[in-house]
């Protein structure tokens, strides 16, 4: 099996690996994300990123986010945390953020009967593993995509 910080650093990286068009924001390692930076960055997500973290943040979903700046991929991630366990990464882009999950193959079939959008499964069903790990990305940009991930979060949160 391998170590949890091994494992964080490989979706990390999978996460970053982008088209060269295309890199997420906040790469200043000086300047932390704040409320009034990620509302400039994310525009009119802004208001889909302060309803999302409300929600994952209050004591029935229990996330703890954990903002760090990673030299690897040159940006600032947020590591949402449940318990110890890290349940997605939360990377910003101009004009919204990303949520990724990564999961196990023997984790593949329930993410295809939880009741979310199904072009969410049909990408899946599509996305090459990164060594073990399956990823699930959400581009989030409105606040009626919270429902979905709200799904994921639950179901990540009970698998071992």
């Amino acid at each position: 099996m391998i170590p949890q910080t091994c494992r964080d650093s490989l979706a990390r990286m999978k996460f970053l690996q982008t088209s060269k068009m295309e890199k997420p924001l906040l790469n200043d390692p000086a300047q932390p994300p704040t409320d009034e930076l990620l509302g400039k960055i994310l525009n009119e997500s802004y208001p889909a990123y302060v309803a999302m973290m409300d929600e994952v943040t209050s004591p029935g979903c229990g996330l703890e986010p954990m903002w760090r700046y990673y030299n690897d991929g040159k940006s600032w991630l947020c590591k949402m945390v449940f318990k110890k366990k890290t349940v997605f990464w939360l990377s910003v882009w101009d004009g919204f953020y990303k949520a990724g999950f990564y999961f196990m193959e023997r984790h593949l079939q329930g993410i295809g009967e939880l009741d979310i959008d199904p072009g969410i499964s049909e990408a899946l069903s599509k996305v090459k593993p990164f060594g073990t790990l399956y990823p699930v990305t959400l581009e989030m940009r409105k606040k009626e995509q919270i429902g979905d991930l709200l799904r994921l979060i639950e179901y990540r949160k009970k698998l071992k």
